[in-house]
């Protein structure tokens, strides 16, 4: 953490005597028993030229999923990739109960993928630190001061602009189901065939909710472990076509979308109604 003093350190803070106690601490560096250090809350590390770089903010640490994640550290890794320009992380809960790290990114290209960004960060960073989303910005929002306005960084929407890779959309029944179970629990507007579970936020935790939805939908067992070998849409359905219950499933769900499809607003209501009571 990095601490300021000298002559020119303020006093405190203005009619705030608790905060100042909290931030203008002793100067246990100096024989005057009046000097004080201030703490900063900036992260900061000593380079081996002397020079000191800023890593980050005290507060903006986060717990997600059991781990304590330091923005800045992860930030700095992103920042010393040739293809990014600008990177800021945060914390965010669209949903409550259930935060995701997400990265914002200004990139000097015109798209970087974010397999490509991961990998960068897992060559320094444990896979808990890696961001569950990425977004490309023409330009992050400043304060006044000129210091990154968090608060004003966009809800991702689901469709990762200007970070997509080649995008192939589902060519079968079966590609389409899996795909909107993925959109489901990934919170994404479209997942391709052939994108990586893992590659676009995907956990453990949610690992098992895919495969637990599988089961409900096709009636059939897949392994966990199965799953974390063929972890696309593409790689899955493989799978599910040697289990003989599959197409009849397929069929009956085909059947319900289709009249889903042919349905108005009103009567979906009505017929969520009627279960309901049910």
């Amino acid at each position: 953490e990095l601490y300021t003093g000298g002559d020119g350190l303020g006093r405190g803070y203005l009619n705030r005597p608790e905060l100042t106690a909290e931030k203008f601490i002793p100067d246990p560096f100096s024989e005057d028993r009046t000097a004080r250090l201030y703490k900063t809350g900036d992260l900061a590390r000593y380079l081996p030229d002397g020079n000191i770089e800023f890593l980050g903010r005290i507060d903006h640490q986060v717990k997600i999923r059991g781990f304590r994640i330091e923005f800045g550290e992860g930030e700095s890794v992103l920042g010393r990739h040739p293809a990014v320009e600008e990177a800021v992380a945060i914390a965010r809960e669209d949903v409550p109960g259930e935060k995701r790290l997400v990265s914002y990114v200004v990139s000097a290209q015109e798209a970087v993928s974010p397999s490509e960004l991961r990998q960068h960060l897992k060559q320094s960073l444990p896979e808990y630190m890696v961001p569950a989303i990425f977004m490309k910005l023409d330009a992050l929002p400043l304060t006044p001061t000129g210091k990154v306005d968090r608060r004003a960084l966009p809800k991702p929407d689901g469709v990762l602009t200007g970070l997509i890779e080649n995008f192939v959309p589902p060519r079968n029944p079966v590609e389409a189901v899996l795909a909107h179970i993925w959109e489901k629990l990934l919170r994404l507007k479209q997942v391709g065939v052939y994108d990586d579970f893992f590659e676009w936020g995907g956990h453990s935790l949610l690992a098992t909710q895919v495969v637990a939805r599988v089961d409900q939908t096709f009636e059939v067992e897949v392994p966990l472990r199965v799953f974390f070998v063929k972890p696309t849409v593409a790689g899955l359905t493989e799978v599910l076509e040697n289990y003989e219950t599959v197409p009849g499933r397929v069929s009956a769900i085909s059947h319900i979308l289709e009249k889903i499809d042919a349905m108005d607003v009103e009567d979906i209501q009505e017929m969520l109604h009627d279960k309901k009571k049910s």
